[in-house]
């Protein structure tokens, strides 16, 4: 679906009365987040959830404000953390007391700190999906006192033939070898499983309705319809491979781009979700949900090298992922700005084309969209948070606070 009507030129004159009125200079990149998308972008979630609860991915925020103000929302329950260290900081910190960690950990330092705490080792739940994950959690502790929750991560890309499609992720495929482990799990003291993972990266993370793009589109919206009837066959028969370990708490499954059809299949008790709050770039042009951009980065104007032409100071931060067009930030408003080819987003400076350009002063912002959520506040101390034309707060990211990925 397109995204949800907004005028570009009157967002570029609000964020720029936000900036305006604000007591004291700002430093660029300026980093903002437009609360009244945030909001509406967590009800439309909900809405589309129909009922199943959404934990917040963190990695696509890394705010502590706006983790706290989506476990706000009425639907959005607990945490799924991208690292332990992240997980144990959360848990301290109050923001919440159901943790799950979204990828195995060796950080041993972490895991001592895990242990070594009850009241932690009851929030956080370990992901793992091999033997030599417990082994680790073994290295570091002399008891095993304190039990250590666990989910199991199966793969969930669609399989077709010999071809995976999908997140390369973990080596568990089928009921079989995910009761091994979990018959591994169930015998080795200070051990307890409560949950399962199904990440669908190919349904949940990739846009099917980008124009002039319709061949490819079909082939991405065939693929999803493959991946979630697999998927639904598949997690049926790894509940039944579970089922003589005992009830689980958790089924974990989907994200932002995948909603509607994770949350409808049984098994599955809650799904995932954190870059639909922000809709960075590469979450455009998805059938399921339209998209409200909430998150934005401004640089100033520097130069004027031509009539159609202007300069900005920085511009060039890449998201991670294959090198690519869709990696690099969008420029968003005014509207009518494009990179150029030679230069693209650099680190010292981006030039920009489009008839807006010769409309542009120095020291005038120009507002960007990173490609990616959360690594865009890898790039800032601080996010200014907006409310109609004014800022009403200022928050720090993880890196503000010394916590970077």
């Amino acid at each position: 679906m397109a995204h949800a009507h907004v005028d570009l030129n009157q967002l570029w004159q609000r964020l720029g009365s936000a900036v305006e009125a604000h007591p004291g200079p700002l430093p660029t990149p300026l980093v903002v987040v437009d609360l009244d998308a945030f909001d509406a972008n967590a009800a439309d979630l909900a809405r589309r959830a129909g009922g199943t609860p959404i934990r917040v991915a963190s990695k696509s925020l890394r705010v502590p404000a706006l983790i706290e103000r989506a476990l706000r929302h009425p639907g959005f329950s607990g945490v799924l953390a991208y690292s332990l260290r992240e997980a144990l900081w959360l848990h301290g910190s109050g923001t919440s007391e159901d943790i799950v960690v979204a990828y195995p950990t060796v950080d041993r330092g972490a895991l001592a700190e895990l242990v070594a705490s009850p009241s932690a080792a009851a929030a956080i739940t370990l992901m793992v999906d091999d033997v030599a994950h417990l082994d680790v959690v073994d290295s570091v502790r002399a008891s095993k006192a304190v039990p250590v929750r666990l989910a199991v991560e199966v793969d969930a890309g669609l399989r077709l033939g010999g071809r995976h499609v999908g997140p390369k992720r973990s080596p568990l495929h089928d009921g079989p070898a995910v009761a091994a482990l979990a018959k591994v799990i169930d015998g080795r003291a200070g051990f307890r499983l409560v949950g399962v993972m199904t990440y669908e990266g190919q349904v949940a993370g990739v846009p099917d309705d980008v124009p002039g793009r319709r061949a490819r589109s079909l082939v991405v919206r065939r693929i999803k319809q493959a991946s979630v009837a697999q998927l639904r066959q598949r997690r049926r028969e790894v509940a039944e491979a579970l089922a003589p370990y005992g009830p689980l708490e958790l089924w974990n499954a989907g994200g932002s781009g995948s909603v509607e059809t994770s949350a409808a299949d049984p098994v599955v008790t809650e799904v995932a979700a954190g870059s639909g709050l922000l809709v960075p770039a590469l979450f455009d042009h998805y059938q399921s949900f339209r998209a409200r951009p909430a998150a934005y980065f401004g640089v100033p104007v520097t130069r004027r090298p031509g009539p159609d032409l202007a300069t900005v100071h920085g511009g060039g931060l890449v998201a991670s992922g294959p090198a690519g067009e869709d990696r690099v930030p969008v420029p968003w408003a005014p509207p009518g700005l494009h990179l150029t080819t030679l230069e693209g987003a650099g680190e010292m400076q981006t030039p920009l084309t489009g008839h807006a350009a010769a409309l542009l002063r120095i020291g005038d912002l120009v507002w960007f969209r990173h490609a990616k959520s959360g690594e865009l506040f890898e790039h800032t101390a601080t996010v200014h948070l907006v409310r109609g034309d004014r800022i009403i707060d200022s928050v720090p990211t993880y890196r503000g606070l010394g916590h970077a990925h």
